[in-house]
């Protein structure tokens, strides 16, 4: 009976692993990845310049880790001196590497957005941003492993199949769209909300033509609020949830940020903790360490999913490293009293 026990339970995390592929990258720290979340949340950081690098390893207590890199980069300026408006552009790339097959996706999405002052005494910003760009797909059908490969009870690589791959890359184009309202209430308080609209081309993705695969599109709502507890602390929350197709999944939580040291908003050392959690998926502990222009994140997934017996609650380990500064040159956001901005 062991056997079949072991095949079973091979079958079901083959199954549920097949079904993480088709969904979009996310990352459990979303927040230092927000191109991800919604392309009207580029720029909403104190500073000019922001580049943030993630890397994530999941399941690797269960199958062949599937590995995420991800590199994001946004430059904000004003539209001129005598304006409270701004823009931000940068670049989004991404590329995952998942199962036997070595199915990977890469994609390379520049982004736009633009800050609108509402006016007021308050620093209150209306912005709206898109991205797009290529998606290149692409396998080892090599690597996979057919019934029909199996003669008298035993696999052999050598043995020959019936199934034939016309076909193991392709590029499909895609993009998203969305909305940020972001202000402040009361000192030091900042908050957003966004909503935004991915994949609204609705790509075909299928490596057969003759197969009618369609990327459904999919919506989201992210918010974001900072207030301070003392000269020292600072209590941190983001939320997001997403709709696509029949789907529906949320995650959100929070941190506590403490400073040692603080000369301005970037020039500082802290160290954040917290507590996030994605919506029967994964409970995730946080801590970052802020030095001067550089953060330093460190998150662990602890799997609650159908898989956590498969598992052992062990899900994935992911890193960011990031960058945020001024560039100190002309036409810089330091000198500014309104920025769209956000911790």
């Amino acid at each position: 009976m062991k056997p079949i026990k072991t095949l079973l339970l091979a079958a079901a995390v083959v199954l549920l692993v097949s079904q993480a592929a088709a969904q979009d990258i996310n990352f459990s720290q979303f927040y230092d990845l927000p191109l991800l979340r919604n392309p009207s949340l580029a720029g909403l950081f104190q500073g000019d310049v922001r580049v943030t690098s993630a890397y994530r390893n999941q399941w690797q207590s269960v199958t062949v880790p599937y590995r995420t890199f991800g590199l994001g980069g946004e430059f904000k300026k004003p539209v001129s001196e005598n304006s409270d408006d701004y823009f931000t552009y940068g670049l989004q790339l991404t590329n995952d590497i998942a199962g036997d097959s070595r199915l990977s996706r890469t994609q390379i999405f520049p982004v736009f957005n633009y800050h609108k002052s509402l006016g007021g005494d308050k620093n209150t910003y209306l912005s709206a941003g898109m991205m797009g760009g290529p998606v290149m797909q692409r396998f080892d059908p090599t690597k996979l492993y057919f019934d029909d490969q199996y003669q008298n009870g035993a696999y052999s690589p050598t043995n020959p199949t019936k199934q034939v791959f016309t076909n193991s890359k392709m590029t499909y184009w895609d993009g998203a769209a969305g909305l940020c309202f972001s202000s402040v209430a009361g000192e030091g308080t900042h908050y957003y909300i966004g909503v935004g609209l991915f994949h609204f081309t609705e790509p075909k993705v299928a490596f057969q033509k003759q197969y009618d695969i369609i990327l459904n599109k999919k919506w989201v709502v992210n918010g974001g609020f900072a207030a301070p507890l003392s000269d020292e602390n600072r209590l941190i929350m983001y939320f997001d949830y997403f709709m696509q197709g029949g789907s529906r999944q949320g995650q959100g939580g929070f941190m506590i940020n403490h400073d040692f040291i603080q000369y301005d908003e970037n020039q500082k050392i802290g160290i954040s903790g917290g507590m996030f959690y994605r919506w029967k998926d994964a409970l995730m502990p946080v801590v970052k360490l802020d030095y001067y222009d550089y953060s330093v994140g460190l998150c662990y997934d602890v799997n609650s999913s159908k898989l956590k017996t498969a598992s052992q609650y062990r899900g994935a380990f992911e890193l960011t490293l990031s960058y945020k500064a001024f560039n100190n040159h002309y036409n810089t956001t330091a000198s500014k009293v309104k920025c769209p901005l956000f911790y």
